[in-house]
């Protein structure tokens, strides 16, 4: 066995077969990665806000970690394996390679609808509209703002938020809406001071 292990640490070290470890690699990085994020989240979310069992909550937990952890290990996989795929015999990649991957792995695997799959979906979509307005204005397509604007893109996102909530409130993700009831409705809700300070009705 350690006559196998040596031969192995020999080949990670040597740098041959960089393009397909590197895919193996991104897989197990990719898995640990959503189990790290989505566990912590769902666990959180689950107890604070779903009804259920005991069982039921615990199976929910398990299942959103599973499906964040291999859809984002299979993404990685996919769009790794088909970036090599497209640079195979060239010295570089181009920055098409990295969008036509991405694109198609994102549909394969991202594309079907879930809940895990809107969140992550929702979480990249503002994060790329943010990176897109910064790179408009590197790039000076956009003119850079003579004064500070993150305060008016707050305002603006905040008071779209509870306009949306208040008067519109389907078209939010149920997740929003059961922590915006939790911080906005149930505090509107009281009979004694234990409801008042220690628990919501």
């Amino acid at each position: 066995m350690a006559a196998l292990i040596d031969a192995v640490n020999r080949l990670l070290a040597s740098g041959e077969h960089k393009h397909i470890l590197s895919v193996i690699k991104g897989f197990r990085n990719g898995a640990v990665y959503g189990a790290k994020i989505r566990f912590p989240h769902a666990l959180v979310m689950t107890f604070l806000f779903r009804n259920g069992s005991l069982k039921d909550k615990i199976l929910a937990i398990f299942e959103a970690t599973y499906t964040h952890s291999r859809n984002l290990a299979l993404f990685v996989f996919a769009f790794k394996g088909l970036t090599s795929t497209l640079s195979w015999g060239e010295s570089k990649s181009h920055q098409l390679h990295a969008f036509l991957s991405a694109f198609c792995a994102g549909f394969v695997i991202f594309g079907k609808y879930n809940k895990v799959n809107e969140q992550i979906n929702l979480y990249l979509m503002s994060r790329v509209i943010y990176g897109l307005a910064k790179l408009f204005v590197q790039k000076k397509i956009v003119p850079e703002p003579k004064t500070n604007v993150f305060p008016w893109f707050a305002a603006i996102m905040w008071g779209l938020t509870l306009w949306l909530f208040e008067y519109q409130q389907t078209c939010l993700q149920p997740s929003l809406v059961a922590s915006m009831t939790y911080i906005y409705k149930d505090s509107e809700k009281w009979t004694s001071l234990r409801d008042f300070l220690l628990y919501n009705e």
